[in-house]
């Protein structure tokens, strides 16, 4: 049932996200990257500031410290990248490229976290890489800034999730998501002021909005990585290609080409098999439990 549950977060997650993405994108790039991302990110440390306080000042001998400031770096440089992109390509784009993160993710998991590939997980993350390069559709010309930005964020995300893996073993959601919101901010810090444009109080508010939704969906996809192993989770995150799309559709008029289609549906019809097959394994295992009793 643990599969089951932590599938339906990370399909909340990718709403969240979504929602995220297509704000940033309304916003535009009159804010400069680094600026943007500090003020979403300074809002929802606000917000926890008494609990920042227990942590980082009277707590000062927990042990996987030194975990949540590497990847509070790795996500915080991450974001300025992703809000670069996010101002210069279509959000669908974004969203597609963004999708090498869960291979990097996946595969990371293997290595450092000792976790396993059935074949099912492993064919579901090569369909949806199959996926991803149809719909972004590599050309010999290179690639764009925002392209290039989008690649690069993607590593720092893994990096990211892959430590978030790490400390969910032990350390409770909440804890992990007041640590990363606080690092993140302190991360950006320098490069706001010295980038710093005084943004309007609309730009304010939309970006206290994408706070909301953007703590909201790192709360779900910590519930997701604390119920089970990344290489069931990461997967499901290809769904917000779908959410993406349609934003993009309904209020940018971003066109949704044949082969993008292709490609999502590749992407979409995988991770329904990863669902089924995490589905199949839960109810044989309580079938073998109801068995030996």
């Amino acid at each position: 049932m643990k599969n089951i549950q932590a599938i339906f977060w990370m399909v909340v997650t990718t709403l969240l996200f979504a929602i995220v993405t297509g704000i940033v994108r309304y916003i535009g790039s009159d804010i400069p990257a680094p600026v943007a991302a500090f003020i979403r990110y300074i809002i929802s440390a606000i917000f926890f500031i008494p609990l920042i306080v227990k942590m980082f000042i009277l707590e000062q001998n927990k042990s996987k410290r030194h975990l949540y400031w590497a990847r509070g770096l790795a996500h915080g440089f991450g974001v300025i990248l992703w809000f670069f992109a996010m101002a210069r390509i279509p959000v669908s784009e974004v969203t597609a490229i963004g999708y090498i993160t869960p291979i990097f993710v996946s595969i990371a998991a293997f290595i450092f976290l000792k976790e396993k590939f059935s074949i099912s997980i492993m064919g579901a993350l090569a369909i949806c890489m199959i996926g991803m390069i149809i719909i972004i559709k590599p050309t010999p010309g290179g690639i764009a800034t925002g392209q290039l930005s989008m690649v690069i964020a993607t590593l720092f995300f893994a990096a990211s999730y892959i430590l978030a893996k790490s400390l969910s073993s032990t350390e409770s959601t909440l804890e992990i998501l007041v640590a990363l919101n606080f690092i993140v901010t302190i991360t950006l810090t320098p490069f706001a002021i010295i980038f710093w444009v005084t943004p309007s109080f609309q730009e304010i508010l939309f970006l206290g909005i994408v706070a909301l939704f953007a703590t909201a969906g790192h709360f779900t996809m910590t519930m997701a990585f604390k119920l089970a192993p990344i290489t069931i989770t990461q997967p499901i995150s290809y769904v917000q290609i779908v959410w993406a799309s349609c934003i993009g559709f309904i209020f940018f008029g971003e066109t949704i080409s044949l082969w993008f289609s292709i490609g999502a549906l590749l992407i979409i019809l995988s991770s329904l098999y990863v669902t089924y097959t995490s589905s199949s394994k839960n109810n044989k295992d309580i079938n073998n439990l109801v068995a030996k009793d």
